[in-house]
């Protein structure tokens, strides 16, 4: 601020003892100011002294005051001298040496920072705050919704279920091929019966001529079922284990148990055996056997 005016200030003193005639002072920086790099004193010889700089320029940023202290001594005998502290402030001054600001805070915002943006800053973040504030203060009054505790919240809750099954658009939870006949799957020949079933009662129309619907017997019945049996591969009885634990009653050839047969075997006739095919041709060998000499084993 100093550059085109070095000159600061003019000071004076007065002798207040001798206010009219007075005595005439000398200024001057005191010894322990004498080099002092900033200012310096200028006597005037008329009770007054100017203050001047020793530099172009000072910036607030580095320092904004400075204290200089200045010796004061009269024309007495002795002479009698005092020291006084002058505060220099350092101002933003414009390019005609008017002050603008002497506080130091103005000079620390940016250059090109205005005081109007600063003040339309500081209005903006006045209003953020309001928002915030106004956002908090509705937030905290709005109702918060009951918190059910999962430990309370218990219900008995009865469902009725009408399902059965899959249905029969249910394709996917079983395989179709294992529900196949193997043997319809064979080709050529006469199609074979089930294993686990006997066999139906239409399958007699194969086998037994078409004069039997009108004039059949029981004999050409049997003779029928007999001749459909013998040719049936996969008909039962199957080489397989059975347990029986009773026996039924009304057997035509009684009681095969020898536990509870009152006649022996020489008095019984199994030549019946023979007429039943080749089903039974074992069996009629085995209870046939006992006419003839006892084989050796």
């Amino acid at each position: 601020m100093a550059r085109y005016f070095p000159l600061i200030q003019t000071v004076s003193a007065v002798d207040q003892d001798d206010p009219h005639s007075g005595q005439h002072f000398y200024y001057s920086l005191a010894p322990d100011s004498a080099n002092n790099p900033n200012f310096t004193v200028r006597d005037n010889q008329d009770n007054t002294a100017r203050i001047l700089t020793r530099r172009s320029g000072f910036r607030q940023q580095e320092q904004s005051v400075f204290y200089l202290p200045i010796l004061i001594a009269d024309s007495g005998q002795p002479a009698l001298s005092s020291t006084g502290t002058l505060t220099i402030q350092v101002c933003s001054c414009d390019d005609f040496g008017h002050v603008l600001s002497c506080s130091p805070e103005a000079y620390m915002l940016p250059v090109s920072l205005s005081r109007g943006a600063l003040i339309a800053i500081l209005a903006c973040i006045f209003v953020l705050l309001v928002l915030v504030l106004l956002i908090l203060s509705m937030r905290r009054h709005r109702k918060r919704p009951y918190i059910i505790d999962d430990e309370e919240n218990i219900h008995e809750n009865i469902v009725h279920y009408d399902d059965e099954g899959g249905g029969e658009e249910d394709t996917e939870a079983f395989d179709i091929a294992a529900m196949w006949n193997p043997r319809e799957a064979q080709g050529g020949g006469a199609p074979k019966t089930r294993q686990d079933m006997l066999p139906e009662i239409e399958s007699l129309s194969r086998y037994v001529p078409q004069t039997c619907a009108v004039n059949s017997t029981v004999h050409s019945y049997v003779l029928a079922k007999l001749y459909e049996a013998d040719m049936d591969v996969w008909a039962p009885p199957f080489d397989s284990l059975q347990t029986y634990m009773f026996e039924g009653d009304g057997s035509v050839a009684g009681s095969l148990s020898s536990l509870q047969s009152a006649t022996s075997d020489s008095e019984q006739s199994f030549d019946f055996l023979t007429d039943w095919g080749p089903r039974f041709r074992k069996l009629a060998e085995l209870y046939g056997a006992s006419e003839g000499p006892a084989p050796l084993w």
